[in-house]
């Protein structure tokens, strides 16, 4: 640099040569971010073919983003551009959510093979993944596409939907396989499975008129309570998942089914935007 702050033309062309350490490049770059005059040095010796390929690859980037394993997956299987873009966007359909609820069940499925205790944590805890699932599935200060999808002509409420289905399946699949290795193949493996579609559809339920993750709060709250309370009463920490409780998620699923079909403007009007 001389005096007056500016580069000097032969710093400036060994910049442009990639002569210079990383450390005056940086410099120079800071330089030329405030200084026309530095800038108007450098532009003659740039060369365009370099420019050139750079925008390119820089709009290629920008229009035309790689999609991700999630995505690709979502293609394989059918599944539209447009919504496996949309569906691959939600926070737990990632790898990173896929990857923290595989350690959870792996530590619920060695406590279920542990004792008659363990066995409860798992059909009580199996039940709030999906519903964990959905509420980070949409809503503001969770979904980073939440202020888009407000932007968009898409209707809310069949993009809450169908990322609340996928969500569902793919937390039903996750929580099968565990199911798998619970020792003994009886009844039991299976006795989440109305419990979780039977929360997930109140949650839903209850998002047409709070926001979605103190909604699904509310309902784990109210769920474990449940668990914990009729397993009490009843002196057996799975009578909560007996044929009653059973009857009683299908009276949920139709209840909140209900309500989901009645109030499902009320995805569009965003009472908790």
């Amino acid at each position: 640099m001389n005096g007056t702050w500016h580069a000097d033309r032969e710093v400036v062309a060994r910049y442009a040569g990639g002569e210079l350490d990383e450390a005056r490049a940086y410099s120079l770059e800071a330089d030329f971010l405030s200084c026309g005059d530095c800038r108007a040095l450098l532009s003659p010796l740039a060369d365009r073919a370099t420019v050139e390929r750079t925008w390119m690859e820089i709009e290629e980037a920008v229009d035309s983003p790689r999609p991700g394993p999630v995505e690709r997956l979502l293609r394989r299987l059918g599944v539209p551009e447009h919504l496996s873009r949309l569906l691959a966007a939600t926070p737990s359909l990632r790898l990173s959510w896929f990857a923290a609820v595989t350690v959870a069940l792996g530590f619920a499925v060695l406590a279920a093979r542990g004792d008659h205790a363990g066995l409860v944590v798992f059909l009580a805890m199996a039940p709030l993944i999906p519903v964990a699932g959905v509420a980070a599935a949409f809503g503001p200060g969770i979904d980073p596409t939440y202020e888009i999808g407000l932007a968009s002509p898409y209707r809310s409420g069949r993009l809450l939907l169908l990322r609340s289905m996928a969500v569902l399946v793919a937390s039903l699949v996750l929580i099968g396989l565990g199911a798998l290795a619970l020792p003994g193949l009886d009844w039991s493996a299976m006795a989440w499975l109305l419990p979780a579609l039977a929360l997930t559809l109140v949650t839903l339920a209850v998002s047409t008129v709070a926001e979605p993750v103190p909604s699904a709060v509310a309902v784990a709250t109210g769920w474990i309570v449940s668990v914990a309370l009729v397993g009490h009463l009843a002196g057996d920490g799975v009578a909560a998942f007996h044929a009653t409780g059973q009857v009683l998620c299908l009276v949920l699923i139709a209840v909140a089914g209900l309500v989901l079909a009645r109030r499902s403007e009320a995805f569009e009007r965003r009472p908790w935007a």
